[in-house]
């Protein structure tokens, strides 16, 4: 008798190495926290492409290729309004610039890999699980399990992504217009952003970023988000510039004060003579 084949699925999970299968299922534990504060940000995504101009079949096909919520609800507006196609992908662009920035924060730990595993490697990328990447990958270069640990992570948040986005496309119509999509949105992204606030500089780039999207939320084009990056970026670096040289301030204090010198013991004393003690007399 002949045994019986493995399923397709498990015999593809043995083809890679057990490192990266380790790291990928770590991944996976990592992320699972923040798996509901993605689906409620996909399920009000959802809800507000089926409620846009789309139809069902073009909002399922804009989540499936665009997977990127600010930059889709950001155009929303515009294919409502008629606006040229340039328009809809310079405001896109614009949206996703901080994409950029996570692609060049993550080359130097993936510059070995082909362009076409890199590129796929980028679309995947996001905000949170490139966060949790750089949290416990601090040094570039090749590392067992180190890609297996980010697509562990990546594909966590895309299934989940799909997931409540198609939910929240289907059942539109069970959601009123009044609940306020985008209250709904942001309310999801609060607690997803203090737990990423883990040190004073993420801290200062979260309130620098929060200042100037307030000051310049009226610029076209959604230049304020835009502004805000790159100065959270900037406030990020300089704290963390401080806080080193002040780190290195005090190693140079304690290499530079005098050792002090272990106190002296007191000398003992000789311990008395005993006293003659006087005979008996007779």
């Amino acid at each position: 008798m002949t045994s019986r084949q493995p399923p397709v699925w498990l015999r593809l999970w043995h083809r890679f190495a057990p490192a990266e299968r380790a790291g990928f299922l770590d991944g996976a534990r990592r992320f699972a926290p923040s798996l509901p504060a993605v689906f409620s940000w996909g399920l009000v995504t959802g809800v507000a492409m089926s409620k846009s101009v789309l139809t069902v079949p073009e909002a399922i096909g804009m989540s499936l290729l665009v997977y990127a919520g600010s930059a889709q609800l950001a155009v929303l507006p515009l294919f409502a309004a008629g606006l040229p196609l340039w328009t809809i992908w310079l405001t896109a662009a614009m949206v996703n610039l901080r994409f950029v920035i996570f692609s060049a924060g993550m080359q130097p730990h993936f510059s070995y890999l082909t362009l076409a595993r890199r590129t796929v490697l980028g679309f995947f990328n996001g905000d949170l699980h490139f966060v949790y990447f750089l949290q416990k990958y601090s040094t570039p270069g090749y590392e067992p399990g180190k890609e297996g640990y980010f697509w562990g992570m990546a594909l966590t948040n895309f299934c989940m992504w799909q997931v409540s986005s198609i939910i929240g496309i289907v059942l539109a119509s069970l959601f009123p217009d009044s609940w306020g999509l985008g209250l709904a949105g942001t309310m999801a992204l609060i607690p997803v952003m203090i737990a990423t606030i883990n040190s004073r500089s993420t801290l200062m780039a979260v309130v620098i970023s929060a200042v100037l999207a307030l000051l310049c939320f009226d610029l076209p084009y959604r230049l304020g988000l835009v502004v805000a990056v790159v100065g959270a970026i900037a406030a990020g670096m300089a704290s963390d510039e401080l806080a080193a040289r002040a780190a290195l301030r005090g190693i140079q204090r304690r290499r530079q004060a005098p050792l002090a010198k272990p106190a002296s013991k007191p000398a003992s004393k000789p311990a008395p003579e005993p006293a003659d003690v006087p005979g008996d007399r007779a």
